[in-house]
């Protein structure tokens, strides 16, 4: 790791004008990595024979949770979106799991909406239910508070996406075709969805179309000039299992694979049980997702 960082302090050093930004850049990326840094006990998968490290460059999968935290409780997972990574062969995958999918609540042994695991048990419950429901391991965990969303969107000046199809949004209008989203106006476009004829699946297709527009404005090198600001809405908003020393390996190694994202939809069916709306999954749809997974991550 030493010849990484001091890559990292001459390449700052550059970018920054000045020794003493620059020092002050690499500072800052250093306290806030972690800040967000949660060192918690987990376990292995059982799904994997072995742990996987960043500084092999093994293929990784991220569950990224979106959560909305509420005063005297955890609140609850609205956003559950995988990635997997592989920087061997400069490739990722990214899907939601709808959030009123049905499934096995790991540790429980009762069937409910995938999105209670973490209502339930918090960040090892949703993993552990995630990864049962996929039969692949998830190797690290971001969690992020959607309030604080907004404001890393802003701190990016914006993002673009293009929008399907015209709708309105407690007054706010998105008219159909490119348009650019501050940050308040990013979470509107990704929470609306009784207005969409695909209901809550095309509600995941706007969630990854802004969470991708991020990873690939936050991957530009004019980012650094906002630095500053971003690290602090990271530090906030963010907490990940991946260490301060997994992060900068992942930002050298790791970034252009997401240049080349594959994405997909869980396809499944509504239902009503006992008067309460599920989303069902088949068994051969769990595994064609699967089969996906595991491939990016080369475990087949």
């Amino acid at each position: 790791m030493k010849w990484l960082k001091i890559f990292s302090v001459l390449f700052l050093l550059v970018v920054g004008g000045a020794g003493g930004y620059g020092w002050y850049l690499y500072s800052s990326m250093k306290e806030t990595a972690s800040q967000i840094y949660e060192p918690k006990e987990q376990k292995k998968s059982d799904l994997r024979e072995e742990e996987v490290s960043v500084h092999r460059q093994d293929p990784i999968s991220i569950l990224i949770l979106g959560v909305d935290e509420r005063k005297g409780d955890k609140g609850r997972s609205d956003t559950m979106v995988i990635l997997t990574v592989n920087p061997r062969t400069d490739s990722s995958l990214m899907f939601n799991i709808p959030r009123d999918t049905r499934t096995e609540i790991a540790g429980r042994g009762t069937q409910d909406k995938i999105n209670h695991a973490y209502a339930f048990g918090g960040v090892p419950m949703a993993v552990e239910t995630v990864e049962s429901f996929l039969k692949v391991p998830i190797d690290y965990y971001i969690k992020v508070n959607m309030k604080g969303f907004a404001d890393i969107i802003d701190t990016l000046d914006g993002v673009d996406v293009n929008n399907p199809f015209a709708f309105d949004y407690k007054g706010t209008p998105f008219p159909e075709g490119p348009i650019h989203l501050n940050g308040k106006e990013a979470l509107m476009y990704t929470r609306m969805r009784y207005e969409d004829p695909r209901g809550d699946l095309g509600r995941n297709d706007r969630q990854r179309q802004v969470l991708k527009a991020v990873i690939t404005k936050a991957a530009r090198p004019s980012i650094l000039m906002d630095l500053s600001s971003l690290l602090g809405n990271l530090g906030t908003n963010v907490k990940t299992n991946i260490s301060p020393e997994e992060l900068q390996q992942m930002a050298v190694d790791y970034r252009s694979a997401t240049r080349q994202m594959e994405t997909l939809e869980v396809k499944g069916t509504g239902t009503k049980i006992n008067g309460i709306y599920y989303y069902q999954v088949t068994e051969a749809e769990r595994e064609r997702i699967g089969q996906k997974m595991r491939g990016t991550l080369e475990l087949n």
